[in-house]
């Protein structure tokens, strides 16, 4: 599989880190990176050791041997580069948030349908081995079924010009707010029945900081906090009947751990040692390609609009729209 990346910012280089890391292993070809700079291209592709750099996204996607091409441009971008990706006919890997709302997430799906190209989200906790290890605690009964969840994530983000700006899709819900979301809807697999939420707007008008309350229709509740002002405990608890599961830090799980009605702690679950857990993601795509498939099991694109859905009603809650809606 001929693996490239669309922009080498930040989270390209971690992408890289994990590629490099089980090319070898698993056939995965370190093929070309893109970036509207060439210099900053080449210094990528001779860091990570790929095979070419391009000085622009279409010169990249109309190279005939690329395959799977992850996008990793700023959240503001990431429907018109997985579009430009798809009517090239290349497989789609999209960086988190899959688009700024339902209705670009919308588009993209029908076409990648039309075109029978796999196009998944990058939502990473989705695809690491902890998602499993939460899941089977949960399925096991040992602690009974969810009754309520609570879950934060928080980082000082604030020199972040991309969190910052509104016309890059700012906001701590687009970036940080996804996981503990992502988390809710993972640990309690019903539909939701009613949105509670509210948000600390900046001067520029995006969400600094924000709480959102979900009630699902088995009555189970999850209680949820993300911010981009200040770093949090990054903690997940899934309450049940007989005892609760913590999780620490639910953006990179480093640990599972089951307590009883007593707070005595019956189980603990470590999770597998990883390169950085960006890998998990390209092999569910990888693993789908093989397959024949257009979707990964992992995060099918009914969840993924699912999600769009939800933050598309959150940031109406609040009032907040983006320049390019």
């Amino acid at each position: 599989m001929n693996f490239s990346i669309l922009a080498a910012g930040s989270i390209a280089h971690k992408m890289a880190e994990a590629v490099t890391g089980i090319s070898d292993e698993y056939g995965i070809v370190c093929h070309s990176v893109a970036s509207r700079d060439i210099e900053r291209a080449q210094q990528f592709a001779d860091k990570w050791g790929f095979k070419k750099a391009y000085g622009s996204y279409e010169e990249m996607l109309s190279d005939p041997e690329v395959e799977l091409v992850y996008v990793a441009s700023p959240h503001s971008l990431h429907y018109e580069h997985a579009k430009m990706c798809l009517e090239h006919g290349k497989h789609v890997l999209v960086e988190k948030p899959f688009t700024v709302n339902a209705k670009q997430a919308e588009e993209l799906i029908a076409l990648a349908k039309d075109k029978k190209l796999l196009l998944v989200e990058a939502m990473w906790t989705r695809f690491m081995p902890s998602r499993t290890i939460i899941s089977e605690v949960i399925s096991s009964g040992v602690v009974g079924k969810p009754i309520s969840l609570t879950a934060n994530l928080g980082y000082y983000l604030q020199d972040k010009e991309r969190l910052v700006n509104p016309s890059l899709a700012g906001g701590a819900l687009l970036d940080v707010g996804v996981y503990p979301i992502n988390f809710a809807m993972m640990a309690i697999d019903r539909d939701i029945t009613r949105v509670e939420s509210s948000a600390v707007m900046s001067d520029n008008g995006v969400d600094e900081s924000n709480s959102v309350t979900l009630v699902f229709t088995g009555g189970e509740m999850a209680v949820l906090h993300s911010t981009m002002m200040t770093p949090t405990d990054r903690r997940g608890i899934i309450c049940c009947e007989d005892g609760y599961i913590e999780v620490e830090n639910i953006n990179n799980c480093e640990g599972v751990k089951v307590y009883d009605r007593d707070h005595k702690l019956i189980e603990e679950r470590d999770v597998p040692e990883q390169i950085n857990g960006y890998e998990y993601e390209v092999l569910s795509c990888r693993r789908a390609l093989l397959a024949g498939e257009t979707e990964c099991e992992e995060m099918p694109l009914a969840e993924t609009l699912r999600v769009m859905k939800l933050l598309d009603k959150i940031r109406g809650q609040w009032g907040m729209r983006y320049p390019m809606e």
